[in-house]
């Protein structure tokens, strides 16, 4: 029978993302998300933790990246939380306003709002957790 609970603890170092990737592909497996879900998942996932890593840890591998993940009722709720100071999800800009488009970075808040149910913010003072909620099937 599946777990209601996993959880990753990670250094602030993008090598890491390799271990985030294999962690969702084991829960996912687990618990018996659709397959077509599995990219945006693992996008969403794998997003949420390199702004983590990289934007808010600032790459200081002494700072931890934890990742929570509960499955309730049909939804997998995954709580991404980094040591950082936080950020307003407000200010950042609009990948698909024109003068964005070429841009490298600034997709990741909106790909992970395509392909979630739900996406919040938990600002606290210790640092934010990023909150993916996903219907799972």
């Amino acid at each position: 029978m599946a777990q209601n609970h996993y959880q990753l603890e990670l250094e602030s170092d993008p090598n890491n993302l390799i271990t985030v990737e294999e962690f969702v592909n084991y829960f996912a497996k687990d618990i018996g998300v659709d397959e077509d879900k599995m990219n945006g998942l693992m996008l969403s996932v794998t997003e949420a933790t390199t702004n983590a890593i990289i934007h808010a840890n600032k790459n200081d591998p002494s700072k931890k990246v934890t990742i929570d993940v509960f499955v309730d009722n049909g939804y997998l709720t995954i709580k991404v939380k980094d040591e950082g100071k936080g950020f307003d999800p407000s200010k950042v800009p609009d990948p698909t306003a024109s003068e964005n488009l070429l841009k490298d970075s600034g997709r990741g808040v909106y790909l992970m709002r395509v392909y979630m149910d739900e996406l919040k913010y938990n600002v606290t003072p210790t640092g934010t957790e990023t909150i993916l909620i996903l219907k799972i099937k």
